[in-house]
């Protein structure tokens, strides 16, 4: 508080806490004017303000108030509001000021307006909905503007509307989202999950909602989110599921589909002593065909049989394309045994009317197999497997007829036991090898990688093919010890060439479900890095989609030791399993491999390259690695590396080679431009 003289601005009395504040004694506080506190070059504010307090105060009732800025005496600016009343003091027409230093007010409401400004500013750049909600009402008092452009709806609706949110559910999913909100508030705790809510415009739009609750004394008050708009996510993942379990020429479903429609056929008869019909077709000569008159012509021709075949049987059936010119039946719920083989000659009839494709008449017929449950297996592989079997008996029979299985045609059974004793003792007999392919970076043309490839040295037979005795150690056991040959072999080899001076690269080595399912798989891995001395990131272990969606909470666990111990990991043979997007989004992996089913026909199946442009742009946004095997053709390699695909691997630049022949490849420095 102080006193000044109004025509001179002199100070006439000033309290200690005032003279104090700026920096002054009393006695120094008297000998200066009012100019001496305001800054420099303030001047003309100041002239201004002594012409309105002469002339605005006439009356001791009047005061004056603002805010000023002030200036210490260490020359430091503060923000000052001055209350100012007339007074006479000793004689003399004053003012009497009541000043209050406001500094930190104005810096903490500067704070407030900037924090709030990038509250805004935050808010609106989060690609969502954020919204809040009362816990009890589940009335909205929040929304962003997100809501507007997500959903059309104008923002006071979800604010004024008490039910708004609940209206505009998709009618399928409105009880259990609901009901889903009333759960997250009775446990207080945090959730997620997914639903569909109806647009202004009539579109679907699917949700991921990230839901926490607000607890006040115990209780819960606000519910508080985030709507993340999946839809495009939704249908990509839907498009994809669709194209890996059907058939891109034909849309039936495929081999995948076809196995999981039987199995659910067995377990719906099982108890009810029903039969289930199994028909495995091959039509006749159709290499004649495409070779004669070109693919274009034998498409059209599998087209049109699959019509035809799907005529031929109930709803509740299920035609499938297997591949080429193989299709398989399911007769589903079948009376009695008697009745399959009127179906069978009904189709066999059909496939056998003429043709009319592109203005040329084809004839074509078929032969066909079958096998039925309970009688010829209990199981979806013994049924194709027996049906395929009698296919076979029915073209050696002269074609163009069905065949029933019988165990006579199962010679390969035999065969099957003798290869099974021999593989018990592959491993002692040292018959095992491993084969490297390389895989090479698509921007550096480098390798990167060699994936570990086993091969069977059979006395007898030379070289078996994998997926004839794989198959077979898998359903005996014998992967486990075959599999931890492999792993270890492949590290110890790996580690060898780096001894040597060579360019270190990792080594993936494929895991079988039954590895993956040890108990001590984790310890195996660990185990065999210590032993040979590799670093964990020069090993990569490839897992198929089925094998992490068996049991996906209990992989996610497990790939996450894998990741402590920077071991890489990649989804081999994508495409052709089931998974789900969310569960792809929650693995811990590091790459997906791009099965060569799909890549083989990029160039020349629209089909196929729409798959694979999908996955890849799936790969990107999961940000991951994206793999492209099978890669033959140079057309195929410029297609992936249009798409951004980071690597490829296939007989465009190396087959599967010895140890010895890929050591020279990487001592010299093979790359993609060398091909």
């Amino acid at each position: 508080m102080w006193i000044f003289d109004r025509q001179t601005l002199t100070f006439l009395a000033v309290n200690e806490a005032a003279a104090h504040h700026y920096g002054y004694s009393q006695t120094e506080f008297l000998t200066m004017t009012l100019k001496d506190i305001h800054p420099w070059g303030d001047t003309p504010s100041l002239l201004n303000y002594r012409l309105k307090i002469k002339s605005k105060f006439k009356a001791p009732t009047v005061s004056y108030s603002g805010v000023w800025k002030h200036r210490k005496k260490d020359g430091t600016l503060i923000d000052v509001e001055i209350t100012s009343s007339l007074v006479s003091f000793n004689g003399k027409d004053a003012m009497l000021v009541l000043a209050h230093d406001m500094t930190q007010h104005r810096i903490a409401e500067e704070a407030l307006r900037q924090s709030q400004q990038k509250y805004v500013s935050l808010i609106n750049s989060i690609d969502g909905i954020v919204w809040e909600a009362d816990a009890r009402t589940f009335q909205f008092t929040f929304v962003s503007p997100q809501a507007e452009r997500f959903l059309g709806y104008p923002n006071e609706r979800w604010l004024t509307e008490p039910a708004f949110w609940a209206d505009h559910l998709h009618s399928d999913d409105r009880e259990g989202a609901v009901a889903f909100c009333k759960k997250v508030t009775e446990e207080k705790k945090d959730h997620t999950f997914e639903y569909r809510m109806v647009a202004a415009d009539g579109r679907i739009v699917w949700l991921r909602d990230s839901v926490s609750v607000v607890v006040e004394d115990g209780q819960p008050v606000k519910l508080r989110g985030v709507m993340v708009n999946i839809t495009e996510q939704k249908q990509a993942e839907d498009r994809l599921r669709y194209l890996a379990h059907h058939d891109g020429l034909t849309d039936l479903p495929n081999r995948i589909l076809f196995a999981d429609r039987l199995g659910q056929a067995l377990s719906r008869v099982r108890w009810h002593k029903r039969v289930v019909a199994v028909l495995f077709l091959d039509l006749d000569h159709f290499k004649r065909i495409n070779d004669t008159l070109g693919h274009n012509m034998g498409d059209l021709l599998l087209k049109a049989v699959a019509e035809r075949l799907s005529s031929c049987v109930r709803s509740g059936d299920t035609v499938a394309r297997m591949g080429g010119d193989e299709f398989t039946i399911i007769l589903a719920d079948v009376a009695q045994a008697e009745d399959v083989p009127k179906v069978a000659q009904k189709i066999i009839d059909a496939v056998a009317k003429p043709f009319v494709l592109a203005g040329r008449e084809l004839f074509v017929s078929t032969s066909m197999g079958i096998s039925l449950f309970p009688n010829d297996g209990q199981d979806v592989q013994t049924l194709l497997k027996n049906a395929d079997a009698a296919m076979y008996r029915a073209k050696e029979q002269g074609r163009n007829h069905y065949q029933h299985y019988s165990p006579a045609m199962n010679v390969r059974t035999l065969e099957r036991l003798a290869l099974e004793s021999s593989l018990r003792h592959a491993l002692e007999r040292k018959e095992l090898l491993l084969h490297y392919q390389p895989r090479v970076d698509l921007d550096t043309g480098q390798i990167t990688c060699v994936e570990a490839l086993l091969r069977w040295q059979y006395p007898d037979l030379g070289i078996v093919p994998p997926n004839q005795f794989i198959p077979l150690a898998e359903e005996t056991g014998l992967i486990i010890p075959i599999g931890e040959w492999v792993l270890r072999t492949a590290c110890q080899q790996n580690k060898l060439w780096q001894t040597m001076g060579l360019f270190p690269i990792r080594v993936a080595v494929n895991l079988s479900p039954r590895q993956f399912e040890e108990k001590n798989f984790i310890e195996t891995i660990a185990t065999v890095l210590k032993d040979t001395g590799l670093d964990p990131n020069y090993l990569e272990l490839e897992l198929t989609e089925n094998l992490l969606m068996k049991n996906a909470e209990t992989s996610i666990a497990t790939l996450r030791q894998l990741n402590a111990m920077e071991v890489q990991i990649s989804v081999d043979d994508f495409g052709t399993g089931y998974s789900s997007l969310s569960y792809l989004r929650r693995f811990p992996i590091h790459a997906l491999k791009i099965d060569q089913s799909f890549v083989r026909d990029i160039t020349t199946d629209p089909d196929d390259s729409v798959i694979v442009t999908a996955m890849i742009i799936l790969a990107h946004s999961l940000k991951l690695k994206v793999i492209a095997e099978g890669v033959e053709t140079k057309e195929q390699l410029d297609f992936l590396r249009s798409l951004k695909c980071h690597e490829m691997q296939g007989y465009l630049f190396s087959r599967p080679l010895p140890e010895d022949e890929l050591a020279r490849l990487l001592a010299i420095g093979k790359s993609l431009s060398d091909s």
